[in-house]
């Protein structure tokens, strides 16, 4: 993944916000300033997913009608035919590669709560600790834009793991539901990000150029990381964060 000086600007700012001790709605709210400017978007949500009551709860939001978003907690939530979808897929996915927009736009969902508030081209990520999703981003741009692409996944992808552990950290519990799970988000926010770079099968110096790091530095990252997740190898990086996903 290629940044451009921006995009490096801001991935930093997100990174140093997720390390921070912030209550879990904190992290939600400050993340979504950060998420409009990277991803060039213009509208943000995101929601806690209540599996007793079996519906999205806890909202914050950016560019949003406060009354809109109540009428999608209380009856539009119930008749959506993407989000379900795209939680399902766990990974970053864009609107259109669930459903078609042609086909979106003839909704009820559209028409009556999306395109009041302007909400035309989305890509949604969720944050799972073993099943159970703790937490969702839910980003928009407006008709006049242009849709989000693979280099959009690329970049939440990169943040899903570190949001995932700030959530963890918020809420004060460990994520016992899946081993895996549980030594990745144990990581620091630095680790995590070469972690997944180790997965994409990058080298050590691969690594240190993307992130401008000496490679000898590298090296003792990939060694505390192994020592953290109780692997040998970097394939074993590799099979344990496919298991966040």
């Amino acid at each position: 993944m290629i940044l451009n000086a921006s995009e490096s600007r801001v991935l930093s700012r997100i990174f140093g916000l997720l390390a921070e001790d912030l209550t879990e709605r904190d992290v939600r709210e400050a993340l979504g300033h950060n998420l409009l400017e990277l991803l060039q978007a213009d509208y943000y949500a995101s929601f806690v997913w209540q599996d007793d009551a079996r519906r999205f709860d806890h909202a914050v939001y950016q560019n949003m009608d406060p009354k809109n978003l109540a009428n999608y907690e209380a009856y539009y939530q119930y008749h959506d035919p993407i989000t379900f979808k795209l939680q399902a897929r766990r990974a970053p996915t864009l609107v259109t590669q669930v459903m078609p927009q042609r086909d979106l736009l003839r909704t009820e969902f559209f028409n009556d709560f999306l395109g009041r508030d302007g909400l035309y081209w989305g890509v949604n990520a969720y944050s799972y600790v073993g099943n159970r999703n703790i937490g969702d981003l839910r980003i928009w741009r407006g008709r006049r834009r242009e849709n989000f692409n693979g280099h959009t996944l690329e970049l939440l992808r990169v943040i899903q793991p570190a949001f995932t552990g700030a959530l963890v950290r918020a809420r004060g519990e460990m994520a016992v539901d899946d081993a895996g799970s549980a030594r990745s988000l144990s990581l620091s926010v630095r680790e995590l990000e070469i972690a997944r770079l180790i997965a994409e099968d990058l080298s050590d110096k691969e690594i240190g150029r993307r992130l401008g790091i000496e490679s000898s530095t590298i090296r003792t990252y990939v060694k505390r990381i192994f020592t953290k997740l109780g692997v040998r190898r970097r394939s074993g990086v590799a099979s344990l964060l496919s298991k966040d996903l």
